[in-house]
């Protein structure tokens, strides 16, 4: 544990270092055919910052390693197992290189750094904390109760997040089903307490928290997805009722005929303090609030107080946790040093994938293409396979330059938000729908997928491989979904 947590900050500081390094040095005399311009908004006035971008061709390793991620605990486990860290890191490190010494480009590589220790901080603080709570519900588990379970999960994760609610929730869900529990109660906690629940608050999804920060109102995302989010929810429930009422207990290891008490017990009640200092310091963002200390970069400022906080909430509140909790939990850190090391290889390799994306997004053959309809699939598409994040900034950026408006105009992302462009609460509405909803679709849509699957398989439940995955259950169970989504809400523009 201690030489994987050693790899992953050697990996970060170098990959600062060198790009550190090469800003400061002068890049503009460089001469390329490619240059990506980014403009800085600041008083208002637009400053253009060229920045080299890479080729189409340097998706390879983005695609290698999804492939990878897919095709190895399926035809070579024991070697995906073994490696899997190595082949991250070598991807990454392959890509980061290119960028930096090949082409100069500093500005993607310090970007992709910063979002992945924001997101390895969150997502490590929050799975350690709610490690140290153990909750036990003392009922029969009947589908009505994992019906009610789900949907509770669904809720909270707008309270502390889908990664919060999936940590919180996916070991006690487990133990209530712990002599009929399969694969699809595991899927269908993935479906509705990882992704589709948080779509109600910034808290709830990192895309919508990016949008906030942007300017688009907190309660808006409670005001315009909260019906698609109560269909969506409410058919999926229907789904998993009436496949969990079909399911037969397996008491291969002895029938438990104890009377059930009926009630809920909390064991490590004092790590909801920590998860709760956890989330209260995502809103300390330096581009919000002007006193959070912060690295300036680029005409940006990048965050490390939060991540400080969240890192170190996350040691403390395993050091005091209640040990009986993480004994109950079987908390190990296993999940989180899996997605730790998976995620270094996606945002290291995905960087030219998402420049590609939003150089068409914002080209004028894209930009004539955008519709609500077309936001909807687009973002939607990208965000099952990519990370959702930076996907919902590229739509929203290209959504609003079609306007005539910036996203880095906070006045004109309240505007964009309340209406003032055409139909641009639908346009935002549907990026922001899809951008949390199709993160269901894959184990790496959103950083929570792979944790669950994680802790699952810990405890022995046999999960699909990534394919089977998207086979047998996001092709057949949500691809209808969200086309019923799609037809009834952007549409038909029932609302």
């Amino acid at each position: 544990m201690h030489k994987s947590l050693l790899l992953i900050l050697i990996f970060t500081v170098t990959t600062l270092v060198c790009s550190y390094g090469e800003s400061i040095s002068d890049i503009n005399d460089i001469n390329s055919s490619k240059e990506l311009a980014v403009y800085s908004f600041e008083e208002g006035n637009a400053e253009t910052v060229e920045h080299h971008h890479a080729p189409s061709w340097s998706v390879i390793p983005f695609v290698v390693l999804l492939l990878m991620i897919a095709t190895g605990p399926l035809f070579y486990e024991h070697f995906w197992h073994k490696s899997y860290p190595k082949i991250a890191i070598s991807l990454a490190v392959l890509v980061v290189g290119y960028y930096i010494f090949g082409l100069h480009n500093t500005h993607a590589p310090i970007h992709a750094t910063a979002e992945y220790i924001q997101f390895i901080a969150l997502l490590s603080g929050l799975f350690i904390a709610s490690g140290g709570i153990m909750i036990k519900v003392d009922k029969d588990a009947t589908p009505f109760t994992n019906v009610i379970l789900l949907i509770i999960g669904a809720v909270v994760a707008n309270i502390i997040g889908t990664t919060g609610a999936s940590m919180l929730l996916v070991r006690p869900f487990i133990r209530l089903n712990k002599n009929r529990i399969k694969a699809y109660h595991i899927i269908f906690f993935i479906f509705m307490v990882s992704n589709i629940g948080g779509s109600l608050t910034p808290i709830g999804d990192p895309p919508l928290f990016l949008g906030f920060l942007k300017g688009v109102p907190f309660f808006w995302t409670l005001t315009w997805n909260f019906i698609p989010w109560l269909f969506a929810l409410s058919i999926l429930s229907v789904i998993f009722y009436f496949i969990d009422k079909n399911n037969k207990a397996d008491y291969s290891f002895g029938e438990d005929t104890r009377k059930r008490s009926g009630k809920i017990s909390i064991i490590g009640t004092k790590n909801f303090a920590w998860l709760a200092v956890i989330v209260g310091s995502v809103f300390l963002d330096p581009n919000v609030i002007d006193w959070v200390p912060a690295i300036h970069y680029d005409g940006q400022k990048f965050s490390f107080c939060r991540e400080i906080i969240m890192f170190t909430t996350g040691f403390l509140s395993y050091r005091m946790a209640n040990k009986d909790a993480l004994k109950g939990n079987d908390f190990n850190f296993e999940p989180i040093r899996e997605v730790a090391f998976i995620f270094i290889g996606i945002f290291g390799t995905m960087m030219p994938a998402l420049e590609l994306v939003g150089n068409y997004a914002q080209s004028e053959a894209g930009a004539a293409m955008i519709t609500h309809n077309t936001l909807f699939w687009g973002t939607g598409a990208l965000s099952g396979f990519l990370d959702n994040a930076p996907t919902y900034i590229n739509f929203l950026t290209a959504a609003m330059a079609s306007q005539g408006a910036s996203i880095n105009n906070f006045q004109e992302v309240i505007s964009y938000s309340a209406g003032g462009f055409g139909d641009s609460q639908l346009s935002l509405m549907a990026i922001s729908i899809a951008a949390v909803f199709f993160g269901a679709m894959t184990y790496i849509g959103n950083g929570p997928n792979f944790m669950v699957k994680s802790i699952a398989e810990q405890v022995g439940i046999k999960m699909p491989s990534f394919f089977g995955y998207i086979i047998r259950f996001s092709i057949p169970i949500l691809i209808p979904l969200f086309i019923l989504v799609w037809f009834v809400f952007f549409y038909l523009q029932i609302l």
